[in-house]
């Protein structure tokens, strides 16, 4: 049985007691846990006020619910969001521990995420009343630095060694993740810890390793679409996240490429695991079906853990498989890489390279 969030917000109140009063006097500026009820929409004021370029982590345990029979729940990776003086940017991080540095002055807000943002001070894009069918929720411990925050953890780690979280970011802090430069996350969906730089062979790659977590890199281009456009690409795919047809929301697990486009569409080509190639369908999620498109490239397990060199005609499949009512896309705006693995909580792994778009006007390498 999970643990209930009062009882997690008790464990981490015991835990920050512990902190011999010296060592907490030489690092911790302030500290709060707060109850962020899943069902709250979305953002709760802290009592933790931060100054532009202060330090402070949170230590978060609990999950969202949203069907504990399906098995659709998530934790603060995914849910926890933070903001500043009830603007943006938006912080998100990539495990249930993380830090951040404020961005401009003022009262430290904590949100739960259900839905989609509409801009990046915050606001919704989706109905308040999804957070209803909301069960649980987390517990949160805000710590404000005196100093930099890694110092800071590794004190509490080390004076209080039995609580698992400080244990954590010290961890993440010791091994911290890069992405790929030139590349940026998404930012409605947040960060994450699944894409790193990478070389097989002398040739530069990406690789993607992603279990109970999301993640869309995005690498903005202009390029102009034209009948000729071609997407190029190599991959090797060494574990699917699903093994059952990803086209169903409780499923919706997968590794891919994707094109977005200058008419608000976006076109991902993926590996399934049993639907067959060139099969196509709408996205599953919520807001996502009005603008995401997935088309089968490979199917089934083999060729699984080999190199295989992909090309694709754009405008061809974008006739073949999108249907809306959006205007024709007359230029590509970004390339994304998609790694998936909240629904059924299995590990998926994946290496790119030699990503280009092409025709006979120019070629665009991207990888």
């Amino acid at each position: 049985m999970a643990t209930s969030v009062s009882e997690s917000a008790r464990r981490l109140r015991d835990s920050l007691a512990r902190v011999p009063r010296d060592v907490f006097e030489r690092h911790v500026a302030a500290a709060e846990v707060v109850d962020l009820p899943a069902q709250v929409p979305p953002w709760t004021v802290t009592g933790v006020a931060l100054a532009e370029g202060d330090s402070f982590t949170l230590f978060a345990e609990g999950r969202v619910v949203l069907s504990e029979e399906a098995g659709l729940w998530n934790g603060a990776a995914l849910h926890l969001w933070a903001r500043v003086g009830g603007r943006g940017p938006l912080l998100n991080g990539t495990r249930d521990t993380y830090g951040f540095r404020a961005p401009s002055s003022g009262a430290l807000e904590l949100g739960i995420y259900q839905g989609e943002w509409r801009n990046e001070d915050g606001d919704l894009d989706t109905p308040r009343e999804l957070y209803e069918a909301l069960g649980g929720g987390l517990a949160v411990l805000v710590v404000r630095w005196r100093g930099e925050a890694r110092a800071g953890v590794e004190a509490l780690a080390r004076a209080v060694p039995e609580e698992p979280l400080f244990a954590a970011e010290s961890a993440r802090l010791a091994r911290p993740i890069e992405k790929p430069a030139g590349w940026e996350y998404l930012w409605f969906l947040g960060p994450a810890d699944i894409y790193r730089a990478a070389r097989f062979d002398g040739t530069a790659a990406i690789s993607a390793e992603t279990r109970d977590d999301v993640g869309i890199l995005r690498r903005p281009v202009r390029v102009p679409l034209r009948d000729d456009t071609r997407l190029r690409w190599r991959w090797r795919v060494h574990d699917l996240p699903s093994a059952v047809a990803e086209d169903q929301l409780v499923t919706h697990d997968y590794l891919s490429i994707a094109l977005e486009l200058d008419n608000g569409q976006d076109l991902t080509w993926y590996w399934s695991s049993t639907l067959p190639a060139e099969t196509c369908f709408r996205c599953p999620l919520p807001h996502w079906d009005q603008r995401e498109t997935h088309l089968v490239v490979r199917s089934g397990a083999s060729g699984i853990g080999k190199w295989h060199d992909e090309e694709r005609s754009v405008v061809r499949d974008y006739e073949t498989a999108v249907r809306t009512d959006a205007p024709p896309p007359r230029e590509i705006v970004a390339v994304w890489l998609i790694a998936v693995s909240v629904f059924q909580k299995c590990s998926g792994a994946v290496d790119f390279a030699a990503i280009e778009i092409a025709s006979e006007a120019g070629r665009t390498v991207v990888l």
